[in-house]
């Protein structure tokens, strides 16, 4: 749980999108748990991300359904399903069901500036 720059306000709390390819943690490997970067709350397991070629951090699944709500998007002239984080309703971006279908058949496609990435030690 951090103070949000004015880049993590303007995805964060404006609903805005970060640049793709721009996050560190696209390519964060590591075993951990990816968090709320307002409010701490964990969201996603890396055990649950891969790589979706989208330019953004992807998982096939939540942490705990409990800590993500998911609601109708249909800004931009496309009807998406937004994903926030349930205790403070923190933008984290989109979910699509194109993802492996192997696993849950979806994409949560997340901005990783609204992430915090705690490795398990």
């Amino acid at each position: 749980m951090s103070d949000l720059s004015e880049k993590e306000r303007k995805v964060i709390e404006e609903c805005g999108t970060e640049p793709r390819f721009s996050s560190e943690l696209l390519e964060e490997d590591r075993e951990g748990v990816f968090a709320c970067k307002k409010c701490g709350q964990n969201l996603f397991s890396s055990e649950h991300k891969y790589d979706s070629g989208s330019g953004w951090p992807s998982f096939y699944d939540v942490l705990n359904s409990e800590n993500v709500n998911e609601k109708p998007d249909k800004s931009h002239g496309m009807q998406r399903t937004e994903v926030v984080c349930s205790n403070c309703e923190a933008h984290l971006g989109h979910v699509f069901k194109d993802g492996p279908e192997e696993e849950t058949g979806l994409r949560y496609c997340i901005n990783g500036i609204a992430l915090e990435f705690e490795p398990r030690v």
